[in-house]
């Protein structure tokens, strides 16, 4: 069974092409609107990996993935961080917030399959 990825975004173009991007890789793909569906979602079928946009609305992507980390049930899920954020400081906290790792924005959809192939297979060697 393929690994299962949940992209989590607001904006509409962003999570049509991550999806087709991951799906054309081989990957099944769950897609959420906001923080809040993103939980949701993680509980009901514990994807692999979450892509988490952070800036939306509802519930932002920190808020989301504390939640998450903080549930006995999807605490252990792979989280990565869509972000422009530039500053080494924006990326130490997003460890510091939970995430394992971020992906930047603009995303280069050339080497993302091979980012989450990637990171996935080291997740399984920890």
């Amino acid at each position: 069974m393929p690994d299962t990825i949940l992209v989590v975004d607001d904006n509409d173009q962003n999570r049509v092409l991550l999806h087709d991007v991951l799906v054309m890789s081989g990957f099944r793909v769950l897609l959420a609107e906001n923080g809040k569906e993103a939980v949701n979602l993680a509980l009901e079928h514990h994807p692999d990996l979450i892509l988490m946009d952070i800036q939306m609305p509802v519930m932002n992507g920190l808020e989301a993935g504390k939640q998450l980390r903080s549930d006995p049930r999807t605490k252990d899920i792979g989280i990565l961080a869509l972000s422009c954020a530039i500053m080494v400081d924006d990326k130490d906290n997003f460890f510091a917030k939970g995430f394992d790792g971020y992906i930047n924005k603009p995303i280069d959809i050339r080497i993302l399959p091979k980012t989450i192939l990637q990171y996935l297979a080291d997740r399984v060697m920890i």
